[in-house]
């Protein structure tokens, strides 16, 4: 009976163990539903990469890509845009040049997969060889969409460059071309910039979001064949958020950002459930969901809102003049939302930070106004959104330093720790680690004492 009793606790201890490795999983961008929190470890505060202070190890990755790392068990899958000779030139920091970088090179369009324990490439395969169909703004790349998986394949979409579904191993799956796809400014269409808003996986669904300049649309395509499964054509400009899944107690749905058409989709048909009009006219933040609210928000152009939008919503639910709130937004800031970083609900509070590095603190249940601050006493960039874990929240300027702020209803600003290079990615949380993709590296954080 002793023995058993063992075995059974051993075996109940086991399985614990492993549904709380499957819930450290960071599957597609902002790891779960977009949410970037990911609990159940502790996580560092500070770190030095020169010193090789609570650095776990930190990997080359060629080539020019912004796309964050995506985790499944001990694999991290990551694209990146390889230039046949030479460095692709970035251009960093607060400007407002319109212009597409020239390039005239052959690239190399790949995806790596990287042991998380070691940061050892176990494979990489190249999707695509040519000269890039579009062109790309001077602070982008041709590999910042964000590739997704569901721990047996894994989708990497570069955009005119198409879509590829592998195995776990590395075997290519399927492809897809959806031909020439012009993410740009839209009041000037030679402005080229390439594309970001990353594929996402619901069930057996390849889900993306393509607005572009012409012939818009958000689509759904069978994992396991790429087959379509629904299309519905989208009136609306350029934009860069990823979609987001909702399932729930009202409707599950598709949620995307936009210009002229924020809303959300029937996840089986792609029918439109509601739509809101109003706000930036360079949408690039994801929705997040959280208690029950869908939260928007984006900048450019005069406008730049935050909306809490109730998962209940139907039909057009816009805002009429002088108008904050209605019967399915719940409330709304006109002014003061992002222009780039997604914003990050984390317990009972909404952060916002902005391109300039200034966060805002919102009671996310009702929308009260609790702290404005800079995290950065200098004019950094900031591209890459806020993630969270243990009580924590990290900001990533493009400058390469990482600001962790403590969460709650006060700012506090807990260290500030240097990456020694260019960090555009939006980084990964799993299992206690930190996982920071810079220019050139795949860098792993976590400090000692969490072992």
């Amino acid at each position: 009976m002793f023995m058993i009793r063992v075995l059974t606790l051993f075996v109940a201890a086991f399985c614990h163990i492993s549904q709380a490795n499957t819930g450290q999983n960071w599957p597609s961008f902002r790891g779960p539903s977009a949410t970037g929190v990911m609990e159940g470890y502790g996580t560092a505060v500070k770190w030095d990469v020169q010193r090789s202070e609570n650095i776990r190890w930190k990997s080359s990755i060629p080539g020019l890509g912004h796309s964050g790392p995506v985790i499944w068990g001990d694999r991290i899958f990551i694209t990146t845009a390889v230039k046949d000779k030479g460095q692709s030139h970035l251009k960093v920091g607060l400007y407002g040049d319109v212009k597409s970088a020239k390039e005239e090179n052959i690239f190399s369009w790949r995806l790596y997969c990287v042991d998380r324990r070691t940061g050892e490439v176990l494979w990489h395969r190249e999707s695509h060889i040519g000269k890039p169909k579009v062109k790309r703004h001077p602070k982008s790349s041709h590999a910042s969409f964000i590739a997704c998986t569901d721990g047996n394949y894994v989708v990497a979409f570069f955009g005119s460059e198409g879509m590829y579904c592998y195995d776990s191993e590395g075997n290519l799956v399927w492809e897809k071309d959806f031909g020439i796809l012009d993410w740009g400014y839209y009041r000037s269409v030679s402005a080229q910039w390439a594309g970001a808003s990353s594929p996402i996986i619901h069930k057996q669904m390849v889900i993306i979001q393509c607005d572009v300049q012409k012939n818009s649309f958000v689509a759904a395509f069978n994992l396991t064949d790429g087959a379509q499964l629904w299309k519905t054509p989208r009136n609306d400009v350029p934009t860069w958020g990823t979609p987001t899944v909702y399932t729930g107690n009202q409707h599950s749905q598709i949620i995307v950002n936009g210009y002229k058409h924020i809303g959300g989709y029937d996840i089986e048909t792609g029918k439109e459930i509601w739509k809101l009009t109003g706000g930036g006219d360079i949408p690039v933040p994801t929705p997040i969901v959280a208690h029950d609210l869908i939260y928007i928000t984006n900048a450019h152009g005069g406008m730049s809102p935050v909306y809490a939008i109730r998962v209940s919503a139907v039909g057009d639910i816009s805002l009429a003049k002088d108008e904050y709130s209605n019967e399915y937004v719940e409330w709304s800031y006109g002014q003061g939302g992002n222009y780039i970083p997604t914003p990050i609900v984390y317990g009972d509070y909404l952060y916002c930070c902005s391109d300039r590095g200034r966060l805002t603190c919102f009671e996310a249940k009702t929308g009260k106004l609790l702290y404005r601050e800079n995290v950065s006493s200098s004019s950094a960039a900031f591209s890459a959104s806020p993630v969270a874990g243990d009580g924590k929240i990290y900001c990533t300027s493009e400058k390469g330093h990482i600001y962790v702020v403590q969460a709650g209803p006060e700012f506090r600003l807990l260290s500030v720790n240097a990456m020694n290079e260019t960090c555009m990615a939006t980084p990964a949380i799993s299992r206690g680690m930190l996982f920071f993709r810079t220019r050139g590296h795949l860098v792993a954080v976590m400090e000692d004492k969490f072992d």
